[in-house]
């Protein structure tokens, strides 16, 4: 384990982080941990085991400790007062395996012994249809801070904290590239919620009031998914040109137009998506928000963790 000096973080390398499993049992079969991998990524019993494992342990003991002060604040009152989720942001570029990370998180945290109910809430479904995104000339800050409804995703996150029984978000297509007017997730009772969303640990911008709420104030943890940027671009064309040949393929895809071309035309248009759009968004708004993360998780060229790092208490 390696600290340094001034960090407010704690550095553990794959090693160091893999032997505070201790005895987490793994619950998850190798054809579940297969169908749980996003499209380009490998996704192995090694990475559950060594990562995701001590994670899922030290998330519970986090959870059990929530549950202790929940019930302390309640013997101070005198009353009880309503049960409430446990609410992890899970923020990061494009890319990068948030909602691989998600998926994992929740199969592994419904599969404890209090076997909780765990639901995945990702902020793609608070963007403003494209519609609206078109009336204020942001369809091409699609995924910018400013491309959201915020105060809807606000009300939502408010909704969970204050214990009601059943609240509803949008739903958002990448297939139609648009929100599903007709759908929404229900969260009903759950124990635990992950928010999954490149830019939930935004913070207002300057001209902004400093009263204003933060998405990220009704995370009781968050995490950052972290990768080198010439990484996360090569995955976002690796991606790109494996979703030509499938996705894109049906007539009714957003991206349809991009099926015919051949792989040397897919890795120019998706360089020039990611230098125009992702690159941008990653650069001004998602990379400054790393350090508000209680848990920064590093990923290598292969998708594998290399480092994490855990918020001093």
């Amino acid at each position: 384990m390696v600290s340094e000096k001034f960090s407010p973080y704690i550095s553990f390398n794959r090693e160091e982080w893999s032997r505070l499993r201790f005895n987490t049992p793994l619950t998850l079969t190798k054809a579940e941990i297969k169908e749980l991998q996003g499209i380009n990524e490998r996704l192995s019993v090694e990475e559950v085991k060594e990562i995701y494992l001590p994670l899922t342990r030290l998330l519970n003991l986090y959870i059990n400790a929530s549950q202790q002060l929940h019930s302390v604040t309640d013997q101070f009152f005198g009353q009880a007062t309503r049960k409430v989720p446990y609410i992890i942001g899970i923020a990061g570029s494009v890319a990068v395996g948030k909602s691989t990370t998600s998926r994992i998180l929740q199969s592994l945290l419904s599969r404890l012994p209090e076997h909780p109910k765990v639901q995945i809430v990702t902020t793609d479904g608070f963007l403003y249809p494209n519609q609206v995104l078109k009336q204020k000339g942001l369809m091409e800050k699609k995924g910018f801070p400013e491309s959201y409804d915020i105060k809807k995703l606000i009300n939502f996150l408010s909704d969970l904290k204050s214990g009601r029984d059943k609240v509803s978000a949008p739903v958002y297509s990448h297939f139609t590239y648009d929100i599903l007017p007709e759908e929404a997730v229900e969260v009903e009772e759950a124990d635990i919620v992950i928010i999954e969303g490149i830019n939930v640990l935004q913070t207002p911008s300057s001209n902004e009031m400093l009263s204003k709420i933060y998405v990220s104030d009704f995370f009781d943890l968050s995490l950052f998914v972290d990768a080198e940027e010439e990484d996360i671009q090569r995955w976002y064309i690796e991606r790109f040109k494996i979703l030509k040949e499938s996705a894109f393929k049906d007539p009714k895809s957003y991206f349809n137009r991009y099926a015919s071309l051949s792989d040397f035309e897919a890795e120019q248009v998706a360089a020039e998506i990611w230098n125009n759009i992702n690159k941008k968004n990653l650069d001004l708004n998602i990379y400054p928000t790393k350090y508000r993360a209680n848990i920064i998780i590093k990923k290598g060229k292969d998708h594998l963790t290399e480092q994490i790092n855990l918020r001093k208490v």
